[in-house]
């Protein structure tokens, strides 16, 4: 028996416009084996190998469809980011958003090009947009938003897996046009309101086809792909010296490939939890705030090599990465998350990097304990597998790239991906503290200013955030009560003498440049409180804030911070994150400093 396709799928029948589509296809040996691999003319089976077709179809679906929510239909249209929007919510919400980043850049368009759709619906091509003249970024008569939308005339709407031939939906035959002979394919601009149809077959040496004959399957219409947040850096403070001597950081988790299910995610449309779409958009969103340095988390490890280091690459970026020590099998082969630092090759060069494994540390700790019954149940509770990556880079030169006494300028920088469970907060501070104790021994060595960042799924007020933002932890802070195997005792020992702040309190714990941006960014902070964001994680199941910047401000100071969204930004539709536009459950955030301490 010879080479037989048994069946072809898509694990989405949504496409979207420049994302992957890579379907599954299960064929069967002459053996009457089973196997998933891509058989090639080069490397054949039973003597046979695949032949792969993509088409596109002629019909094409007349509706205009939501920027945001590509799969809701359009009542409204922006007629100067020429956006189009499903409610009047979302229409406002991107005006808003619009208009913020036009102020923002002085009322240039800069970057509003990014917005501007890749495709235009047929029945609006030939209108013009109308509407009113363009708006003032001081308000006036001008500015209100009925002179600046358009409402796209109404048409049928079917849904984006809509499979209806012919023009207008009539029952026609549908005529196919071969746009690719790969198994997988990138949905183009062009194919947006087009259906897709995916055929595979086995053939021989000659190109006869084999039994069982093609295999294969109908995608929905293709969308166009939604445009991640625009969020502006905030002025906080003026730059104490001369132009130069700055650089930007990032923290972003960007939720792991293994995690990103619809039982944990059930709100998400089943689309854009796919790692083929998140990682276009979480890749757009990263190269659009163009950082100097990038601590990312949740990086699976199979991801950074085939695609974060590659794409990044191009981008002008250079790496390190550090993976979890226990690794799971998914999707035919053995995967993890970890974390990664990126860094521009035209700003710094690597020095030194440090791996902290925690469950070593753990293994160390133990043999303090008492029995061995004890020391098998502390490391069961304290082997969780979590790492924090360390890595000290040298400023090239440029302005203000050496320090004040003329040696070269350091940089230590920390990523780190904290344990996550709840019911284990000793555990969370033992790590915290463990990586701080690893970051005394750099700073003993060589006066270096550092960069702390990382999810710490710690939020502020806990034990593990009182550690690191005021060097020790109140001996009666109530998570010091759970301590069954006594590693955080005497609570005296958890202090530690880095000079660390977290940036984003620079809005309200610090003397801050006045700007209604500003203002508007001290109402999304606990300003009473820390200081802190008030979420950088938004989900159904939880709310509040996991991820932070800090910084030694002996040695460094904020000048800017990246806007931090709305609670109802990030739930307007969905109902938290990832959603259309955000593909992690988690904000990125983000902070530029100069060299040097602040001059107060």
């Amino acid at each position: 028996m010879a080479l037989s396709v048994q069946r072809a799928t898509l694990n989405n029948d949504t496409p979207i416009s420049g994302v992957e589509l890579t379907p599954y296809v299960v064929t069967r040996k002459g053996d009457g084996t089973s196997t998933t691999a891509d058989i090639t003319e080069l490397d054949p089976v039973d003597g046979c190998h695949l032949r792969y077709r993509w088409f596109r179809s002629s019909s094409h679906r007349k509706a205009s469809v939501c920027s945001v929510h590509p799969g809701e239909p359009a009542v409204l249209q922006n007629v100067h980011s020429k956006t189009y929007h499903c409610t009047e919510d979302c229409f406002t919400q991107s005006w808003r958003e619009w208009m913020r980043h036009k102020m923002a850049t002085g009322g240039r368009d800069e970057g509003v090009g990014a917005q501007t759709p890749l495709w235009k619906p047929p029945h609006l091509k030939d209108q013009s947009t109308g509407g009113g003249a363009p708006p003032s970024p001081h308000g006036g008569t001008n500015n209100t938003t009925s002179d600046n939308y358009h409402r796209p005339k109404p048409h049928k709407y079917n849904g984006s897996a809509d499979t209806s031939g012919g023009k207008d939906g009539k029952d026609e035959p549908e005529q196919w046009t071969e746009v690719g002979v790969e198994k997988s394919y990138y949905s183009t601009v062009e194919d947006v309101g087009h259906l897709l149809k995916f055929l595979v077959v086995s053939v021989d040496a000659h190109g006869r086809t084999q039994a069982g004959g093609e295999n294969g399957f109908t995608t929905g219409r293709v969308i166009p792909a939604p445009t991640p947040p625009r969020r502006n850096l905030v002025p906080v403070a003026h730059h104490d010296g001369a132009e130069g001597g700055r650089f930007t950081v990032l923290t972003y988790n960007v939720l792991a490939d293994l995690y990103a299910t619809g039982e944990m995610y059930p709100y998400t449309p089943s689309w854009a939890l796919s790692w083929n779409y998140r990682r276009e958009n979480i890749l757009k969103e990263i190269v659009q705030y163009d950082a100097d340095i990038l601590c990312l988390q949740e990086v699976q490890s199979d991801h950074f090599e085939d695609f974060f280091l590659g794409e990044l690459g191009k981008r002008g970026y250079t790496a390190v990465y550090k993976k979890k020590t226990a690794q799971v099998f998914s999707q035919g082969t053995y995967v993890i998350d970890g974390c990664a630092i990126f860094f521009k090759k035209d700003r710094f060069t690597l020095i030194k990097k440090y791996e902290v494994e925690f469950n070593k540390a753990a293994l160390s700790l133990v043999e303090s304990l008492g029995g061995s019954s004890t020391k098998k149940e502390a490391l069961n509770r304290l082997m969780k597998d979590n790492v924090a990556l360390i890595v000290v880079l040298e400023a090239l030169d440029q302005p203000h790239a050496r320090d004040p006494s003329g040696k070269r300028q350091l940089l230590c920088v920390a990523n780190t991906h904290i344990h996550a469970n709840t019911e284990l907060n000793d555990v969370k501070l033992w790590q915290v503290h463990t990586l701080l104790k690893g970051l005394e021994k750099i700073a003993a060595s060589a006066e270096i200013p550092m960069v702390v960042c990382g999810d710490f799924n710690s939020t502020p007020g806990s034990a593990a955030h009182n550690l690191l933002c005021n060097g020790r932890v109140d001996g009666a802070h109530p998570e010091l009560a759970t301590d069954p195997f006594g590693i955080l005792r005497p609570p005296s020992k958890l202090q530690h003498p880095l000079p660390l702040v977290s940036a984003y309190t620079a809005l309200t714990k610090q003397p801050c440049l006045e700007s209604d941006e500003a203002e508007r960014q001290r109402g999304r902070m606990d300003a009473t409180g820390t200081g802190e964001p008030l979420f950088t994680n938004c989900t159904k199941d939880f709310f509040g804030t996991l991820d932070y910047i800090f910084y030694t401000d002996d040695t460094l100071a904020p000048l800017s911070l990246l806007e931090v969204p709305t609670e109802h930004e990030c739930r307007s539709k969905y109902g938290g994150l990832p959603n259309t536009q955000c593909s992690s459950d988690h904000v990125s955030l983000m902070a530029e400093f100069q060299w040097g301490a602040r001059q107060w």
